[in-house]
C-alpha cells in the first residue's frame, strides 16, 4: 500500500514539474551582474551587503535611475506558450518580499511585457542594497518565483543614465611553454589586451633578463619588426636572488593615452596587446616557474552563443574558424569597456561603435557595453559625413535589441541634430557637405569639435589595399563630389529610423515630418544617382563612376527601385557580386548585411568562407585571432 501510494503522487504531481518553471537572466536597466563584487577586477565572493565591512578596493555595477527597468527571461518547457501576466516585489529585505515588500509590489500585471519593465513603487533609497525577484504566469497558469536579485544603488538617482560593468580580468596561462638555447617562447594560443606576470628563480641578484612581447612571430622569436599596427615592445627584467613574482609595468603610448584617448582606470592599470612573450638571456642560474597573463575586458558570457559546425563540409570548418574569431575578437576589443579603434588611439568612433554593436548583439545578451559607447559618441562626435549619421542608427538598433525607449528618449534633440538637415538642398532634400552650410551652429549641435567634417565612404582612401591592388585604398575608386550618394542613402536610413524611433515616442508630428522626408529624399537618390541603363549607381552627382559602396548602402537600406519586375535590384545585386570584396572589413558588414537582404544567401556565405587574400581566413591565415 505504502509504494501504490508513493506512485499515486508521482503521478499527480508529475504535470507541476513539466511547466512549473521560474524566470531567470533577471536584468536591472539592462545589467544581470548587478550583484556581483569585484576585487581590482577579479570576481571575488563578496555579497552587496558585505561591502562595508571589507577593507579591499572593490568595483560593483551601481543603478543611477529613479526607476530602473527590469527584464527577465521566461521559462516554459511547453510549446507555444507565452506570458500573460507578471508580478514584481522589491524592497530592502530579501526574506520578506513576498510577505511585505517595503518598496514595491506590482500585484498581478495583465502583459506579456518581459523587457524594459519600469520600477514603479517608492522611491529608491539611495546608497543601498534593493532586492527583487518577478513571477510570471505563462498562458494564464501561475509559475513560481525567481531567484532574488540585488542591486546598488548611487548616491544620487537620476531620471536617466546608462549602468555598465566594471572592467574585469582573466588569468591566462600559455599553451606553448619552449626554452631553446638561452631564450624561453611562450604562446598564450590567443592575443588579448592584458598584462604579464613571471615568476622566476634567480641564484644571484641584478642578472637582468629580456621580456620580449608581441603579436607576431618570426623564426620561432617574437617579431621585433612586424610594422603597420601590429604590437612589439622589450623590457629589461632586473632579478633578485631567490624566487619572485615580477609584474611588467607597460610604458605608456602618446599615441593612445591623448586628450581624446579613453583611459585604463586606475584599479586595472595600463594594458598591452600581445600573444606571444619571449625571455631572452635566461641561463642555468634561472628558472622560470611559472608565466601568466592578465586578459582586460568587459563581463563576457563564453556560453552565450555557439556556433552549430557541421563537420561533413570544409566550408562549415571555415565558417567555424572565422565564427570563433569574430566572437573572440568582440570580447578581446572590450577592454576599455567603450567600443575602441584598438590600440592605434583607443579613441571611439561611430562606425567601429555600430559594427561592434551589431556583433556583440550576436554573441552575448548583453546591451550596456553598446549602449554606453553610443551615447559617448552623441557628445564626442568624429569628423566623418556617415558616422554623425550613425548615431542615429545605433539608437535604433539599441531599441530594436533591448525594447528600451529611454536612451532614445534622453538624447532625443541630438538624435535630430544628428540627422544633418541645415544641410539639405530645400528642393531634392540631399544633402552635401561641399556646398557651403557647415556652420558653427550645426557643430555644436552634433557636438562634433572640429572646425567641418567631411565624407568617407569607406578607409583608408589610400594604399594598396584595393581589389586586386588596382585600387587605391578601401573605397573601390569611389569618385567624391558634391552630393554623395552613400551619404545620401545614410541620410535617408537615419531619416526611417529618427521616424520610427519618434513614433515609439508618441512624437507622431515629427514621425511624419521625417517620413516624408525620407520619401523625399529616396526619390531624389534613384532621380540624381540611379543609372536605369546600367542598373546601378552611381557615386554622386556628375560622375559615372559605380563602386561597390554606391550600390551596396541603397540595397542594404532597401533604396532600390522596384517597378514592375525585379530587375532593377537584381541589377544593383548583380554589380555587388561583380565588384567582390571591394571594401575593408568595416565595410563588409554593409555588404553582408546587402546580400543576405537580397536573399543572395549563397554569395554572402561564400564571402564568409572564402579563402582568397581579401577574407576573414586568410586573416586567421596569417596568424590573427
Amino acid at each position: 500500500m505504502k509504494y501504490f501510494i508513493v506512485a499515486i503522487l508521482f503521478v499527480a504531481t508529475t504535470p507541476l514539474f513539466l511547466w512549473a518553471e521560474a524566470p531567470s537572466g533577471l536584468m536591472t536597466d539592462l545589467l544581470e551582474h548587478t550583484d556581483r563584487v569585484w576585487f581590482d577586477g577579479h570576481p571575488s565572493t563578496v555579497q552587496l551587503h558585505e561591502l562595508g565591512q571589507t577593507v579591499e578596493r572593490y568595483q560593483t555595477a551601481t543603478i543611477y535611475n529613479r526607476r530602473p527597468a527590469f527584464s527577465w527571461i521566461v521559462n516554459d518547457s511547453r510549446k507555444d506558450v507565452v506570458q500573460t501576466a507578471y508580478r514584481i516585489v522589491a524592497g530592502g529585505n530579501p526574506v520578506q518580499l513576498e510577505e511585505g515588500a517595503d518598496l514595491w509590489d506590482s500585484g498581478k500585471v495583465d502583459s506579456d511585457a518581459s523587457v524594459a519593465v519600469l520600477y514603479s513603487g517608492e522611491p529608491l533609497p539611495t546608497k543601498s542594497v534593493v532586492y527583487w525577484k518577478v513571477k510570471t504566469w505563462n498562458n494564464g497558469d501561475e509559475q513560481p518565483f525567481s531567484d532574488v536579485k540585488a542591486f546598488l544603488t548611487a548616491d544620487q538617482l537620476v531620471d536617466y543614465k546608462t549602468a555598465t560593468y566594471p572592467l574585469q580580468k582573466t588569468v591566462r596561462h600559455p599553451n606553448v611553454f619552449a626554452p631553446k638555447d638561452n631564450h624561453i617562447f611562450v604562446d598564450f594560443g590567443k592575443a588579448a589586451f592584458g598584462q604579464l606576470r613571471l615568476t622566476v628563480f634567480s641564484l644571484v641578484d641584478g642578472y637582468i633578463v629580456t621580456v620580449h612581447l608581441g603579436e607576431a612571430v618570426k623564426d620561432g622569436r617574437v617579431d621585433r619588426k612586424p610594422g603597420g599596427s601590429i604590437r612589439y615592445a622589450a623590457y629589461p627584467l632586473k632579478l633578485m636572488k631567490g624566487t619572485h613574482t615580477y609584474a611588467i609595468k607597460f610604458r605608456p603610448d602618446k599615441r593612445n593615452t591623448g586628450p581624446a584617448a579613453i583611459k585604463m582606470p586606475d584599479y586595472i592599470g595600463e594594458v598591452y596587446p600581445f600573444r606571444y612573450v619571449e625571455l631572452e638571456n635566461i641561463r642555468e642560474i634561472n628558472l622560470l616557474e611559472a608565466v601568466s597573463s592578465e586578459m582586460v575586458h568587459y563581463p563576457f558570457d563564453d556560453f552565450a552563443s555557439a556556433f552549430d559546425l557541421q563537420p561533413d563540409s570544409h566550408e562549415h570548418v571555415i565558417l567555424g574558424d572565422v565564427w570563433d574569431m569574430c566572437k573572440y575578437s568582440i570580447k578581446a576589443t572590450s577592454f576599455c569597456g567603450v567600443y575602441v579603434d584598438g590600440d592605434r588611439e583607443r579613441i571611439p568612433y561611430e562606425a567601429d561603435a555600430l559594427i561592434n554593436q551589431l556583433c556583440h548583439y550576436g554573441v552575448d545578451r548583453e546591451y550596456s557595453m553598446a549602449r554606453h559607447s553610443h551615447e559617448y559618441l552623441i557628445r564626442h562626435a568624429t569628423w566623418p559625413t556617415e558616422w554623425i549619421l550613425q548615431s542615429v542608427l545605433m539608437a535604433y538598433t539599441d531599441y530594436l535589441y533591448t525594447g528600451d525607449l529611454r536612451s532614445a528618449e534622453a538624447f532625443y534633440d541630438d538624435l535630430q541634430a544628428k540627422l544633418l538637415l541645415p544641410l539639405a538642398d530645400p528642393e531634392t532634400g540631399l544633402i552635401s557637405t561641399r556646398t557651403g552650410k557647415q556652420t558653427p551652429e550645426l557643430m555644436k549641435a552634433i557636438h562634433f569639435g572640429g572646425k567641418e567634417i567631411r565624407d568617407i565612404v569607406d578607409w583608408p582612401h589610400t594604399g594598396i589595399l584595393g581589389l586586386g591592388k588596382s585600387e587605391g585604398g578601401e573605397t573601390d575608386g569611389f569618385v567624391f563630389t558634391d552630393y554623395n550618394a552613400v551619404v545620401n542613402a545614410y541620410h535617408y536610413q537615419a531619416l526611417v529610423c529618427m521616424a520610427f524611433l519618434a513614433g515609439e515616442l508618441g512624437k507622431t508630428e515629427d514621425a511624419e515630418t521625417y517620413a516624408k522626408r525620407a520619401d523625399k529624399v529616396l526619390a531624389s537618390v534613384n532621380r540624381a544617382f540611379y543609372d536605369p541603363l546600367r542598373m546601378c549607381y552611381r557615386d554622386g552627382i556628375g560622375t559615372d563612376h559605380a563602386s561597390l559602396h554606391a550600390n551596396m548602402f541603397p540595397l542594404v537600406f532597401g533604396m532600390v527601385p522596384r517597378h514592375h519586375s525585379d530587375r532593377e535590384s537584381d541589377g544593383v545585386l548583380d554589380y555587388v557580386r561583380s565588384r567582390g570584396m571591394a571594401c575593408s572589413v568595416y565595410g563588409a558588414q554593409f555588404l553582408l548585411d546587402a546580400v543576405f537582404t537580397a536573399e543572395a544567401s549563397e554569395y554572402g556565405l561564400s564571402l564568409l568562407a572564402s579563402q582568397a587574400e581579401r577574407s576573414w581566413y586568410n586573416m586567421i591565415r596569417a596568424g590573427s585571432t
